[in-house]
C-alpha cells in the first residue's frame, strides 16, 4: 500500500507541477542556507581526535599579577612561562608531554636558482607526533636525546617537503634553515586538524606547520619563535632575560592515560606551584588546571558566536520557508475538495487520506532536501572562496551532514503538511458533491 501511495503522490506532483516546484524551490532555499550554516559549525566543533581526546589534557598554571587576575579571575592564563614549561618537560611526571611555540624561519632551497621560502612552523618536544597523531610519509620524528642535545634536525611538511624536493623522500638530506644547516629526519603526510586544537592561542583555524623543530632550539636561537606573548611583569634585556621572565608564550600538553594519572598529575601541579611560592613567584592563589581536548576548545569559544548566529538565522529563514510551503500545500490540498469528496463517498477513509497526502508532503520535502543538498554545496564553496584558507577543511559536506539534510527536509515538510493535510481531510463529502 505504501508503494502505491508514493505512485499516487508522484502522479500529483507531477500533474501539479508549477506550485509542486515551488514548494520544493522554497525547502531547498532554506535547507540549503541551513545546511551550509550547521556544517561550517559542525566541523568547528567536531572533535578532532576523538579517539584519545579524553587522554590529551591542557596544562595551565596561574603565575600571573596578583593584582590584575588574568581574563578577570575566570581562568588562568592561556599559555605558560619558559621557566615553568621546561620545569615540567624536566620532571616527567606525565605518559607524554609536549612544549611548543610558533617558530618561523627562511629555508634556502637546495637548488640555488629557487628562491628562499619563508615558513611558519613549530618548535615541540618528541613526544608531539605520537601525542597528536601525526602521520608521517617518510622518517620518523627525533628522539629525547635529539631534544636535550639541541640537535639542528627539522621535520618537513608535505606541501614544503614538495616544493624543496619534489615530493622526494628527503630524509638524510640537508637544508639550510636561518643560515644554519639543519638534517631532515622526516616528512609529515597531510595533516591539518580543524580546529587546531594543540595551539588555540595562535588559531584554532590558521595554515598548517611548513616545518617542526626541536624546542630547545629556541633557547639557542637557532630558530626564531612568534606567536602570542603577554607579560605582566618587566624583565632585563637581552633573550636570557627574557627566558627568565614572567611572560606566558608556550603551549604545554601532557597525555595521561586514564583518571589516576589525572589525579597525580594535578597533585604534582599544586605541589609544584607551591614549591615555586618559596622562590617568590606564583603570588595568586593556586589555580593550576588540566583541561581535555574538548572541554577545552568549548572554554575557548573555537566556534565564534558570529557563527552560531548566522546559523540561528538560517534556522528561522527555513522556519519561514515552511510557512510558505504550509501556505502552498493548503492551496493545493484544498483544491482536490472535489476529489477527496468523491473518494469519501466510494468509502475512503480520513485516515487513509491523511496518510496519502502526508507521504505526498514527505516526497516533495525529499526533493527539497536533494535540491537544498546542492544549495548547501555551492553555499559552502562560496563561503570557501571567501575565506580562503581560513575554511579550508571545513565547507565539505561529509556523510553525517547529508543525512541530517534529508531528515531534516523530510521531517519538516511532514510537520508543515500536517495542518493543511488535517483541513483538506475535513471537507464534507456530500457538499462537495452536492457542487458537483
Amino acid at each position: 500500500m505504501f508503494s502505491y501511495y508514493i505512485k499516487i503522490a508522484l502522479i500529483s506532483i507531477k500533474r501539479n507541477w508549477g506550485l509542486s516546484s515551488l514548494m520544493i524551490l522554497a525547502i531547498a532555499l532554506g535547507i540549503g542556507a541551513t545546511m551550509t550554516t550547521v556544517t561550517v559549525n559542525y566541523l568547528m566543533s567536531a572533535d578532532p581526535i576523538p579517539h584519545k581526546s579524553d587522554q590529551l589534557y591542557y596544562v595551565r598554571l596561574d603565575s600571573w599579577d596578583p593584582n590584575n587576575p588574568y581574563n578577570e579571575g575566570i581562568s588562568p592564563p592561556a599559555q605558560m612561562t619558559y621557566i615553568d614549561a621546561t620545569n615540567l618537560l624536566k620532571a616527567k611526571k606525565a605518559y607524554r608531554q609536549n612544549l611548543s611555540s610558533q617558530a618561523f624561519g627562511v629555508i634556502e632551497p637546495p637548488n640555488p636558482d629557487d628562491l628562499p621560502l619563508f615558513v611558519f612552523g613549530r618548535a615541540n618536544s618528541s613526544d608531539f607526533f605520537a601525542m597528536f597523531d601525526v602521520p608521517f610519509l617518510f622518517g620518523s620524528p627525533w628522539d629525547e636525546n635529539s631534544d636535550l642535545s639541541k640537535e639542528q634536525v627539522i621535520v618537513l611538511s608535505k606541501q614544503t617537503n614538495d616544493r624543496l624536493f619534489g615530493g622526494e623522500n628527503s630524509v638524510g638530506k640537508t637544508l639550510r634553515f636561518e643560515s644554519k644547516v639543519f638534517k631532515v629526519v622526516g616528512v609529515l603526510d597531510h595533516y591539518d586538524p580543524k580546529p587546531r586544537y594543540f595551539d588555540i592561542s595562535t588559531g584554532a583555524f590558521d595554515d598548517p606547520a611548513d616545518f617542526y623543530v626541536p624546542f630547545s632550539l629556541i633557547a639557542e636561537q637557532a630558530v626564531r619563535r612568534s606567536g602570542n606573548t603577554n607579560c605582566w611583569k618587566t624583565f632585563g634585556d637581552g633573550f636570557e632575560a627574557f627566558l627568565a621572565s614572567e611572560c606566558i608564550w608556550i603551549a604545554f600538553w601532557v597525555e595521561l592515560q586514564n583518571q589516576d594519572q589525572v589525579e597525580a598529575y594535578q597533585t604534582f601541579l599544586d605541589a609544584y606551584a607551591n614549591e615555586q611560592k618559596n622562590f617568590g613567584r606564583f603570588p595568586r592563589p593556586i589555580d593550576n588546571r588540566l583541561t581535555n581536548v574538548t572541554d577545552y576548545m568549548e572554554e575557548r569559544e573555537v566556534v565564534a558566536d558570529d557563527a552560531r548566529m548566522m546559523m540561528a538565522m538560517s534556522f528561522m529563514f527555513l522556519v519561514v520557508c515552511l510557512l510558505n510551503t504550509v501556505g502552498l500545500l493548503l492551496a493545493k490540498f484544498i483544491g482536490k475538495a472535489p476529489e477527496i469528496g468523491l473518494r469519501q463517498a466510494l468509502g475512503a477513509s480520513r485516515s487513509t487520506l491523511f496518510l496519502q497526502y502526508i507521504i505526498e508532503s514527505g516526497c516533495i520535502g525529499l526533493a527539497g532536501g536533494l535540491l537544498g543538498l546542492l544549495f548547501a554545496y555551492l553555499g559552502l564553496q562560496s563561503v570557501e572562496t571567501l575565506y580562503g584558507s581560513y575554511m579550508q577543511g571545513l565547507a565539505t559536506l561529509d556523510f553525517n551532514m547529508v543525512v541530517f539534510a534529508m531528515v531534516l527536509a523530510l521531517v519538516s515538510t511532514v510537520i508543515a503538511g500536517i495542518y493543511p493535510t488535517w483541513r483538506a481531510c475535513r471537507i464534507q463529502p456530500a457538499r462537495q458533491l452536492k457542487c458537483q
